[in-house]
């Protein structure tokens, strides 16, 4: 990709985030409550393909406000933390959540492709949603290699699947279809751009800019190959469950956010786990990874 190209995209993706931080955990039902432990670990689990054991040093790339690795402090499997993201509004609402939890992280503002750590500096770096960010993979996975130990481990969750993500077309469309019916059973108002703040328009406007990828499990697999990595390891995760969470969040999204009813959002919350519990034990095992919403992806440093 041409530099004037990845910078374009590095300033969307800073400009994005910056923004969608202030509403960001809200929006997607961030909290770092049992529940929400309970699905990092699960993904990392996922990833791993292997019982998780505790890290001394871990970097997250693309930390965002911290879903990932304040989940992973708090449930003990990390020793000492760096949160790493392009978008300084991301890391600042991530130091307001570690500070009250009263957990002690270090976040520093960088560039996947160009990672101001010393060579061999973690046992583990992971990310969640954030590949799929990146403008240049090759030498972002160059500095993944450069800045892991011997031996250390990626790990790599919800990026998403290039088929999953045509699969999920179908129920957002169902959702743009069925929203005028749902809104008169919600009994909820429609939901107008003009009701939106500036901020909200800004964020949908830079939206579109800053997903740059979507993945097959064979060009994820030859992304680490070709960097040196090795044992690398590609699954899917969530079928049923992503289609049942664009169908809801596309009714939602149609609707004044105060006017959705608190069943309803219960409704949603707990369907959802149920469905992902059913892909979990019946359909991840069974089907191949491509057809998957996310794509999880880990490798070993050779040691």
């Amino acid at each position: 990709m041409p530099a004037a190209a990845a910078d374009q995209i590095k300033d969307a993706n800073v400009r994005y985030h910056d923004v969608a931080a202030r509403e960001y955990d809200s929006k997607w039902g961030i909290d770092f409550g049992e529940e929400a432990r309970r699905q990092v670990l699960g993904k990392l689990h996922k990833a791993l393909g292997e019982d998780l054991t505790p890290v001394a040093h871990a970097l997250e790339i693309g930390a965002g406000t911290g879903y990932f690795t304040l989940n992973l402090l708090r449930a003990g499997l990390i020793g000492e933390a760096v949160a790493s993201d392009i978008s300084q509004g991301m890391l600042d609402a991530l130091a307001h959540s570690a500070d009250e939890l009263g957990l002690e992280v270090e976040t520093v503002r960088a560039e996947a492709d160009s990672l101001p750590f010393e060579d061999e500096s973690f046992d583990l770096v992971f990310g969640h949603a954030v590949l799929h960010h990146l403008p240049d993979l090759d030498r972002s996975f160059a500095e993944l290699y450069r800045v892991l130990k011997p031996g250390g481990r990626i790990a790599f969750c919800g990026e998403p699947s290039r088929y999953g993500d045509k699969l999920a077309s179908y129920p957002k469309r169902a959702g743009v279809r069925a929203a005028p019916f749902w809104r008169t059973l919600m009994r909820a108002e429609e939901r107008r751009n003009g009701h939106s703040s500036p901020e909200e328009v800004e964020e949908h406007a830079l939206e579109g800019s800053v997903d740059v990828h979507a993945f097959t499990p064979i060009q994820l697999e030859q992304l680490a190959l070709r960097n040196g990595f090795q044992g690398v390891r590609v699954t899917g995760e969530e079928l049923t469950a992503g289609w049942f969470g664009w169908l809801n969040r596309t009714l939602e999204s149609t609707a004044e956010p105060d006017d959705v009813p608190w069943a309803w959002r219960q409704y949603a919350f707990r369907g959802y786990l149920a469905l992902q519990a059913l892909d979990r034990k019946l359909l991840e095992p069974r089907l191949p990874a491509a057809i998957f919403y996310n794509l999880l992806l880990s490798a070993r440093k050779p040691a």
